[in-house]
């Protein structure tokens, strides 16, 4: 019987979007699954990793850097999502303005970011229902529309923040990027020449 070979992965992911919307409470919740009510704001960035398994065989591991939304440090963004892999772009549901700038930020992805790039659009605060802005509807259309995924997520509660994540590996490119690691046969190193190659021998 063949041992199946274990997939493994690394993506650079870079979350966008203006300040208060929760993209580093959405980051902890994933990375440490904790919620600070009162956290602070980001300056510059932040560098975070995390793994999901994306089935049995496959991890994948995000390289995370989480932007400051601040717009003093709006010129500083080309820097982390330059040969990004991914983004998510947040928005807070109980701010419209919010899911403006969002589109901003998914309009300068697409433009000047890696052609390939896979972005999720997340409406982040789900847990403030009652003070909802921005219908669920409008979103989706928007985000089907711009080729994008979409969640609704809550950093507090933690809901569909692991399905955000999760969904984003899902959408990369891991065959291209995965390492292999399964058991050589008895008998084959692929490490050492082939004994017959020479001169003119072709060891292809």
């Amino acid at each position: 019987m063949t041992t199946p070979s274990t997939r493994y992965a690394q993506f650079k992911l870079v979350l966008l979007g203006e300040s208060a919307v929760g993209k580093s409470s959405l980051v902890h919740r994933f990375v440490k699954d904790s919620f600070d009510e009162y956290r602070e704001s980001t300056i510059g960035a932040a560098f975070l990793t995390q793994t999901v398994n994306v089935d049995e065989n496959t991890t994948v591991k995000f390289e995370i850097w989480d932007t400051a939304g601040q717009e003093r440090y709006k010129s500083l963004a080309p820097m982390y999502y330059r040969n990004a892999n991914c983004a998510v772009v947040v928005y807070d549901i109980t701010q419209a303005a919010s899911l403006d700038r969002a589109k901003a930020w998914v309009k300068e992805l697409q433009r000047q970011a890696n052609e390939s790039i896979v972005i999720a659009l997340a409406g982040n605060k789900l847990d403030l229902e009652s003070d909802r802005e921005v219908d669920t509807s409008v979103a989706q259309s928007y985000a089907d529309e711009a080729g994008l995924l979409f969640y609704e997520t809550s950093a507090k509660s933690g809901e569909n923040v692991l399905e955000l994540f999760t969904g984003i590996a899902k959408k990369l490119p891991i065959d291209a990027a995965a390492s292999r690691h399964r058991p050589v046969p008895k008998g084959v190193d692929l490490s050492k020449p082939s004994p017959s190659s020479g001169s003119g021998a072709c060891n292809c």
